[in-house]
């Protein structure tokens, strides 16, 4: 039985405004929602009225998070906010309650997937992406240079762009764009387009203008017909969506030109019925689903000479190209296709072979693989039931999975006090992470004394960060590759675990690095009390979530003072397979802790001291430590 999918299809562009984004996402929602996936469309709106009845639909999931995707054979349309001016997509600023709206929707809402349409801040899409907890495919459609030129805080967008599993172009064109700006596997997903319903009797030959594209399109168009030769039997259909200020025409243009909106019929029934469909974009907003759809009502197109609507048209095999803005070509590919009806029979016959893969199946189909693909990386929601019963009975401890000693070059606590302060504080067993470095970890394992010690290294990758092997026994040395130091972590049966992975003022692996292992990954630590900024830590459990990877905390203690500031609590364990099932079922316990004053004394024990004055106070430290740990012992006797 195929896999069924929670599918957030999230557009920038305002709901119920004429625009290919929102076309191509109504369709393939559609369509998938017909499939029996589960789909919700979220989008910002013009409108007050769909704007207040998702509003009382989101309120109502927050009790029954199912109600954003029970919408039966048609996809439930969740409007962000009100959003005057969205129509083409240009605002300076994201409203703020639109971005809440989208982070309440996507939190609330059980999603397999986030499929965000042309994610470019600030948008819709882009408070999509950055408040997604699901995996994310981005679909990039006919963006132009200008647009992606003219992105504020490039990095920024980058990093969220790397947040995506997946990414879709409309066009080859599309794919050589985005490459330039944002390098990355992009494939591509051209659009469908439905064949329209059978045409009436040709008559003269039609010309159909849909003057949808962008300003000044429609009177580029209009001046091109003052060219035509009034002699050739030619009629024309100016088809607008909201209607268009045009200059006057003269008479014999008045009596040929004909100017129709959707009251008076569909842009479907028009194209049925054209023979010449002409697009003069001049490339502030290319709308190339125009052409594909004129080709599939059998129409030859004339279009401007852009990379998208030259590779549409097969390089000029099924239609004629002219350069942008030049009202004098323009004017005479459409007299000498309006004379020339074997041209326009042999344009339209080449073009037969594309008609047949332009249908909205197809679309959905490969869709369709593309969630099947991304979802195939995600972990196994359960873990091993005959290694969960084993532990099941066991007594619960409290765990440190990363800290440092005095072998590490950055830390000056001896093994002696770190041992007597993790047991003075309660812990039942503690990783000791060293930077590349073992020998703390066996010389802890060795003295320990009720305090279980996983040996275990923190090691220091060639360029990709920084990657903690536990339950090893043999030092790895640093400046491998991060796939090379997995290897050898596996090698030994161990397990490997991802420290601080987004804390960006550290030497961390990015999205790249970890969708590329991410089979190999076993736990990522998704609580560090040292990362200084909230939000790293976020998006290392947001990564856990939707690839559903063990998530694991420690302390990343460098002084006594910081050890068990964060601890899991979870079932005893024996050796690495039974400690990742008990992971898999442990609770995060974070207790209140100063960074700036951990940091301090790591400071004052590494740094600020001279090296006879920092020996003494190691002696000290540990004198103190043992008292605390025989009081303790007492205590509990």
């Amino acid at each position: 039985v195929p896999e069924r999918f929670s599918i957030a299809q999230v557009t920038p562009y305002a709901w119920g405004a004429r625009h290919e984004v929102n076309q191509f996402v109504a369709r393939t929602a559609t369509d998938l929602q017909r499939r029996g996936h589960r789909v919700l469309i979220v989008a910002p709106s013009e409108s007050q009225a769909l704007v207040r009845d998702s509003r009382r639909v989101l309120r109502s999931a927050r009790e029954h998070p199912q109600a954003l995707l029970d919408g039966g054979d048609e996809p439930v349309v969740l409007a962000a906010g009100e959003v005057l001016g969205l129509t083409s997509g240009r605002r300076r600023q994201l409203p703020i309650d639109v971005a809440r709206t989208i982070e309440d929707a996507l939190t609330v809402t059980p999603l397999d997937f986030v499929h965000v349409h042309d994610p470019f801040a600030p948008s819709a899409s882009g408070a999509a992406l950055r408040h997604s907890r699901s995996l994310n495919v981005g679909s990039f459609h006919a963006p132009t240079e200008r647009a992606l030129s003219a992105q504020v805080g490039r990095r920024v967008v980058e990093l969220f762009l790397g947040r995506l599993d997946a990414r879709t172009a409309s066009y080859r064109a599309t794919c050589d764009l985005m490459n330039r700006f944002y390098p990355a596997d992009y494939r591509v997903l051209a659009p469908g387009a439905d064949p329209p319903p059978p045409g009436g009797g040709r008559g003269a030959p039609h010309l159909v203008f849909i003057a949808d594209e962008e300003r000044g399109a429609a009177r580029l168009f209009l001046r091109a017909m003052r060219r035509l030769n009034e002699d050739l039997p030619w009629r024309a259909t100016v088809w607008s969506a909201h209607g268009v200020a045009l200059p006057p025409l003269r008479r014999g243009l008045c009596e040929r030109v004909t100017f129709a909106t959707p009251d008076e019929c569909c842009e479907a029934a028009v194209l049925a019925d054209a023979d010449v469909v002409a697009s003069v974009s001049t490339g502030v907003a290319p709308a190339p689903s125009l052409l594909r759809r004129a080709l599939a009502a059998g129409a030859v197109p004339v279009a401007s000479r852009l990379p998208v609507y030259e590779e549409v048209l097969g390089e000029g095999e099924y239609g004629l190209l002219f350069e942008p803005g030049d009202v004098l070509t323009l004017a005479a590919q459409v007299e000498r296709l309006l004379a020339d009806e074997p041209l326009r029979r042999r344009l339209a016959n080449a073009a037969a072979p594309a008609r047949e893969g332009m249908g909205w199946d197809r679309v959905t189909d490969e869709l369709e693989a593309i969630y099947r693909e991304v979802a195939g990386r995600r972990h196994a929601a359960d873990g091993d039931r005959d290694v969960r019963a084993r532990i099941d009975r066991r007594h619960v401890i409290d765990v440190d999975l990363h800290m440092h000693t005095d072998h590490s070059h950055d830390c000056a606590v001896p093994v002696e006090e770190l041992l007597a302060t993790a047991k003075a504080r309660g812990l039942g067993a503690i990783a000791i992470t060293d930077h590349n470095e073992i020998s703390g970890a066996h010389e802890a394992r060795a003295k320990s004394d009720g305090v279980k010690v996983i040996v275990a290294e923190e090691v220091k990758t060639a360029s990709q960060g920084e990657v903690i092997g536990l339950f090893i026994e043999e030092k790895i040395p640093r400046g491998l590759t991060l796939a090379e130091t997995i290897a050898e972590i596996k090698r030994q049966g161990g397990l490997v675990y991802v420290p601080h992975p987004f804390d960006r003022l550290h030497s961390v692996p990015d999205y790249e690095h970890l969708l590329g292992v991410l089979d190999d990954l076993d736990a990522i630590e998704v609580f560090n009390p040292r990362v200084a900024f909230k939000p790293f830590n976020e998006e290392a459990a947001r990564f856990a979530a939707k690839y559903r990877i063990v998530a694991g905390a420690g302390s990343d203690s460098h002084v006594a003072a910081g050890l068990g500031s964060v601890r899991i609590r979870m079932r005893d364990f024996d050796g690495p397979e039974e400690f990742l099932e008990s992971l898999r079922e442990a609770d995060i316990i974070r207790r209140p802790t100063s960074l700036l004053y951990v940091q301090a004394l790591k400071f004052l024990q590494t740094k600020a001291t001279p090296a006879p004055a920092r020996d003494a106070a190691k002696q000290r430290r540990v004198r103190r430590a043992d008292r605390r740990a025989q009081s303790a012992s007492t205590r509990k006797s």
